[in-house]
C-alpha cells in the first residue's frame, strides 16, 4: 500500500475548508474580535469551497520543488531524504531527483531526466487518442476530487473559536467535527465520519491556510487489506504561491497502522518550495526545451 491512498483522502478533507516554512511552535496570539454571524461563517466556507477547487486546477499548471522528510523506525531514527522536483506534465507529474541543496546532484543525469520530461510533454501536447482517453481519466479524477470537496463540506460542523495572527494575515481558527445527520454514499466519504480537527481560514482571501486532523477511529483502506490506525495525524501549511493561489508550504504526516498483518509507521515532514508557473504541456515544453538547450549550449563550450 502506498502511502498516497490515505493521504488523497485527507488532502479533500483539507479541502474544505513562505516555502519551507516549518509550522510555529508556539501559539498565535488571539485576536479579540466579535465572532462571525452564522451567515457570514456559511458565506466564508462557500468561499473557501470555491477557492480550494480553483487551487486543485492550478496545481495542473505549476511546478514545484519538494523535500521529503521520511522516518519509518522509531523516535530518533534518521530520516530519509529525498528532493525532487515536481512538474506537470498534463496527464501526470514527471518527479526529478536533485541533490542535497535543492539543485542538480550529477548534470548528465539531470539532462537526461529533462530529455524524458521533454517527450512526456510532446507527448501530451499531442491529439490523439490515447491522449484523450488519458486526459479524460484526469478529468475524471478531478471531478471525483471536486465532488468529495462538495461532499466534505456538509459532513463536518464547524464551531468558531477564535481569530489569531499569522505574520501580518488574520485566520479564523475552527473546530471541525463529523456532521451526525451527514450520510455516507461512498467509501471515501465514510472516512469523514472518522477525521476531526481545526483549521484556520484566512479570512480576506477566503482561502485554507492551515489545518490539522486526527484519526478518531481506525480507518480501512481497500477492505481488509490494510488499517489506519486512531490516532494518527495529519497537518498542513498553506500559503499564497501566486496571485489568488494557495499551495502547500508544509506538511506532516504521523500513521500508524497495518497492511495485511504486518504493521507499519509513516511518519512523513514535506517541504513545498519554489512554485513556478509552466502552463499546460504546450508552454511547458518550450520552457523546458529552452533549459535543456542552455545546458546543451553549456557542455558545448570548450
Amino acid at each position: 500500500m502506498r502511502l498516497a491512498i490515505p493521504i488523497s483522502v485527507f488532502v479533500l478533507i483539507l479541502a474544505l475548508a513562505c516555502p519551507g516554512q516549518v509550522p510555529a511552535q508556539v501559539a498565535p496570539p488571539e485576536i479579540q474580535l466579535p465572532a462571525p454571524s452564522e451567515a457570514e461563517k456559511q458565506a466564508l466556507l462557500d468561499r473557501v469551497i470555491a477557492n480550494q477547487k480553483k487551487n486543485e486546477q492550478a496545481q495542473l499548471i505549476y511546478e514545484r520543488v519538494e523535500r521529503v522528510e521520511s522516518r519509518k523506525g522509531p523516535p530518533g531514527t534518521p530520516p530519509e531524504i529525498k528532493i525532487t522536483r515536481s512538474v506537470p506534465a498534463g496527464t501526470g507529474t514527471v518527479r526529478i531527483p536533485l541533490g542535497s541543496e535543492g539543485k542538480p546532484a550529477d548534470n548528465v543525469a539531470y539532462r537526461t531526466d529533462l530529455e524524458k520530461l521533454e517527450k512526456s510533454l510532446l507527448w501530451a501536447s499531442d491529439s490523439g487518442r490515447s491522449q484523450r482517453e488519458a486526459y479524460d481519466k484526469v478529468d475524471k479524477k478531478q471531478k471525483e476530487r471536486a465532488d468529495l470537496i462538495d461532499a466534505a463540506r456538509n459532513a463536518f460542523t464547524f464551531t468558531y473559536i477564535a481569530r489569531e495572527m499569522r505574520a501580518d494575515r488574520v485566520l479564523a481558527k475552527f473546530r471541525m467535527e463529523p456532521n451526525p445527520a451527514f450520510k455516507a454514499t461512498s467509501r471515501a466519504t465514510s472516512i469523514f465520519a472518522k477525521v476531526r480537527g481545526f483549521l484556520w481560514i484566512d479570512e480576506a482571501a477566503a482561502q485554507l491556510a492551515r489545518a490539522e486532523l486526527e484519526v478518531t477511529e481506525d480507518i480501512s483502506i481497500g477492505g481488509f487489506l490494510a488499517k489506519i490506525y486512531k490516532g494518527s495525524h495529519l497537518m498542513q501549511e498553506r500559503y499564497e504561491m501566486a496571485s489568488g493561489v494557495w499551495f502547500p508550504s508544509y506538511a506532516q504526516y504521523d500513521f500508524d497502522g497495518r497492511r495485511l498483518f504486518v504493521s507499519f509507521g509513516i511518519h512523513e515532514r514535506t517541504f513545498y518550495s519554489q512554485y513556478h508557473y509552466v502552463g499546460p504541456p504546450k508552454e511547458a515544453l518550450v520552457t523546458i526545451r529552452a533549459e535543456l538547450g542552455k545546458l546543451r549550449a553549456t557542455v558545448a563550450e570548450p
